[in-house]
């Protein structure tokens, strides 16, 4: 199977954390770079990018996605949600199934010669536990049955880096409390590097080797939930006691918390804990470790991008 030549990539939610580092990796392999949002006065730091064609656009309008999608050869669909505004599951569908069966329709019609799926960990599970990674897993198989194009799906675990909504929300919360109770604390992860993903998905636009395939990211080390907050405490000057609470406790809190602003923990959150989120399938090499990244970000100087990312919303566009 021959290499398809890629050059114009498009990327949808290519304004979160994630497409940010991807736009960097595309642009340093000279490639042309479309990001569509609907607030491009929002991103300034990729309008002044002579290199990044920011363009206005609504991806969840059909109409739209073809008008962004025209004359592109590949799209790279990042667009996800970690909580909802209701609890029915229906606000991960609009934003992970609808979005990509659109995505996928809009992308035939227009010619596109590849696609290429952020996922979750575990979404390809049988009978996924939570609203999230059900959306992610009905994605995946909308993405598996396109046969216009070549496509890759990539299931990372929790991803880390300097803008990160995971470690820096520890340090955060760990920086306002007295203590961490901590729902679901033994919960394993294998955090990957923000870096680490963006070369895969880069690398494997040519790739025919990756073609209809779908790939589990992990970084190289497992940690329970609790080790990780107990390290971001450490390496951020916030120690605190951070204490396990048993099912029924966890339960109650995130019941409580999911009426906070911003959804600290909710219901559809505790369900995808009830798995652990580490690699068992096909791998590609993450190899940066948490200890080689998190201490240059969770520091002082991490201050104020950890309260960014509070008034930050998980929503990509």
């Amino acid at each position: 199977m021959s290499t398809l030549s890629i050059r114009n990539v498009c990327l949808l939610g290519g304004t979160g954390f994630v497409g940010h580092h991807i736009v960097a990796r595309l642009i340093d392999r000279g490639l042309n770079v479309r990001v569509v949002t609907r607030h491009p006065h929002r991103h300034r730091e990729l309008m002044v990018n002579p290199e990044v064609d920011l363009i206005a656009g609504n991806v969840h309008d059909p109409e739209d996605l073809d008008r962004v999608l025209r004359d592109q050869d590949a799209v790279i669909n990042l667009v996800g949600i970690l909580n909802e505004r209701g609890h029915d599951g229906s606000g991960f569908r609009r934003a992970h199934t609808e979005l990509t069966e659109k995505a996928l329709a809009a992308a035939e019609r227009q010619g596109v010669r590849r696609f290429l799926q952020m996922s979750a960990l575990k979404a390809d599970m049988p009978d996924p536990p939570s609203h999230y990674l059900r959306t992610k897993s009905e994605a995946e198989q909308a993405v598996f049955a396109a046969t216009a194009f070549p496509v890759t799906v990539f299931r990372p675990s929790v991803i880390f880096g300097p803008e990160d909504s995971f470690l820096n929300r520890f340090a955060t919360l760990l920086r306002f409390s007295p203590m961490m109770p901590l729902a679901r604390a033994e919960a394993r992860f294998a955090p990957v590097f923000v870096g680490d993903v963006a070369d895969h998905f880069a690398a494997a636009l040519n790739d025919p080797g990756t073609f209809g395939q779908g790939f589990e990211l992990c970084g190289p080390r497992e940690y329970s939930l609790g080790e990780l907050a107990r390290y971001v405490g450490r390496v951020s000057g916030h120690r605190r006691p951070v204490i396990g609470l048993p099912d029924w406790a966890g339960r109650l809190q995130a019941n409580v918390l999911e009426y906070v602003p911003g959804k600290p923990l909710s219901r559809d959150n505790l369900a995808s804990l009830s798995i652990d989120s580490v690699c068992a399938g096909q791998t590609l090499h993450c190899p940066t470790r948490v200890e080689s990244i998190a201490p240059t970000y969770l520091g002082k100087g991490g201050r104020e991008a950890r309260m960014q990312q509070l008034r930050t919303s998980y929503e990509r566009d």
